[in-house]
């Protein structure tokens, strides 16, 4: 398609948009009295208008039932979870078997890390990326301490190359074959969260499991974002957040992975607690713990059904549009988005926008990071003050993500006319 730079033709491609009324299905902010244009859902996604009565329909029943709402309530609490299964097997590409909700993202990670970190003192290495996410760092290095070994031997990052954004695929694999007998672990973020860069989740499991690695992924920023396989793929565990693409709310409750090839594996090493303990005996009180045959089988605690119920509202959305329908429209107004940028771009002597996401589409999904080059932080506080919500990391990038849900093309158009203002006004 050629894009044009007009409110016109901005204005025809949302008349021609097949998820256009979920638009209104999301509440926004207002800055100077009028509504925002929102470009951080990969920080924390906007509220939809539905999420109230599902958080309403909990307290209800909690004031009407007390605790006969474990068992009574029109959506029991014993079994909430369980309504999280289908709609998340059909956004990551699992079995219903092989997802779960609990916890919080670095704590899943950690819990996961129980059963496939088992580090031997010949087999001990773990490869992420460079410039993972801090939590990850961090919870590599408390990881591998924990287990006695020195954070600067045992985690091996994988470089961009000189003058480059993004990290080549090559370059993973061959880290893979360099570290080989020796790695215990491949764990990756499936999109970087500064670049937005996509990895080849499929080869770099299949030549971590080459050496008799588990290979997992941090998903917070791909799933709701990107096309996942992650049983046909043979992917070890995952996790991700809720609260970015899947707009759960801040802070809110963790997804999690565990292919099949796991669950009967009861020697598996992992931290037990009784809500992942056979729940047709749970209430048994069993002393000797028997683990669910499931991705259920990892949790430890009884679910807090307050935090479920904006994730369900937003799970069931996804579920009515199908991801094919929201990846179609990211892809073309992440285009969009890009084009605006190269046109503002063009339109204003001596301002040069850098874009460090992959211009490939199969590497990116819904995120355009920007170097502004001779511009700093007034630029990206003008947006601000002026309705666009985005987001700024150091040294002078900003992080552009126009989810598909919420996000229209007449908001990339106008978001152009903005940046440019705030770059001539600086001028």
């Amino acid at each position: 398609m050629t894009f044009e730079n007009t409110r016109e033709f901005a204005r025809q491609l949302d008349a021609g948009d097949e998820l256009r009324k979920y638009r209104e299905e999301f509440i926004f902010p207002h800055v100077n009295g009028k509504q925002v244009i929102y470009f951080t859902g990969n920080s924390l996604g906007l509220q939809p208008k539905r999420t109230k009565a599902y958080v309403d329909e909990i307290m209800n029943d909690w004031a009407n039932l007390a605790v006969e709402g474990h068992f009574y309530a029109d959506k029991p609490w014993w079994d909430y979870q369980e309504r999280f299964a289908s709609p998340l097997s059909g956004i990551v590409g699992a079995k219903p078997s092989e997802v779960t909700v609990m916890n919080t993202l670095t704590v899943n990670l950690h819990l996961l890390m129980v059963s496939f970190y088992q580090p031997t003192p010949q087999k001990y290495k773990i490869i992420c990326e460079e410039k993972a996410f801090p939590s990850d760092q961090y919870m590599f290095q408390s990881q591998v301490h924990f287990h006695g070994f020195d954070a600067k031997d045992a985690i091996v990052e994988v470089k961009r190359r000189e003058g480059e954004h993004n990290i080549r695929l090559e370059d993973v694999l061959a880290k893979i074959d360099e570290v080989g007998d020796e790695l215990a672990l491949v764990l990756i973020g499936g999109v970087n969260y500064y670049t937005g860069q996509v990895f080849d989740m499929k080869a770099i499991t299949d030549a971590g499991h080459k050496y008799g690695a588990y290979v997992g992924f941090d998903l917070a920023h791909a799933a709701g974002n990107i096309k996942l396989h992650l049983h046909d793929w043979g992917v070890d565990f995952a996790a991700w957040c809720s609260y970015k693409y899947m707009n759960s709310g801040p802070g809110n409750v963790s997804g999690i992975f565990v292919h099949e090839a796991h669950h009967n594996n009861t020697e598996l090493p992992r931290f037990a607690g009784w809500w992942g303990h056979n729940k047709e005996r749970r209430f048994l009180m069993e002393p000797k713990f028997d683990p669910v045959r499931g991705a259920e089988g990892w949790q430890v605690s009884n679910l807090p059904v307050i935090s479920l119920a904006p994730y369900l509202a937003s799970v069931e959305m996804f579920a009515e549009v199908g991801m094919d329908k929201l990846i179609k429209k990211r892809d073309q107004i992440t285009a969009y988005l890009e084009f605006i940028l190269h046109e503002i771009d063009k339109e204003i002597d001596g301002t040069e926008f850098e874009i460090i996401t992959p211009a490939n589409q199969e590497e990116r999904a819904c995120q355009i990071s920007v170097f502004l080059h001779g511009q700093g932080r007034a630029l990206f506080e003008y947006l601000m003050k002026n309705g666009v919500i985005t987001d700024w990391r150091e040294p002078n990038v900003i992080r552009l993500a126009p989810v598909p849900f919420y996000c229209s093309f007449e908001d990339m158009y106008e978001f152009g006319q903005i940046l440019k203002k705030g770059i001539l006004n600086k001028a």
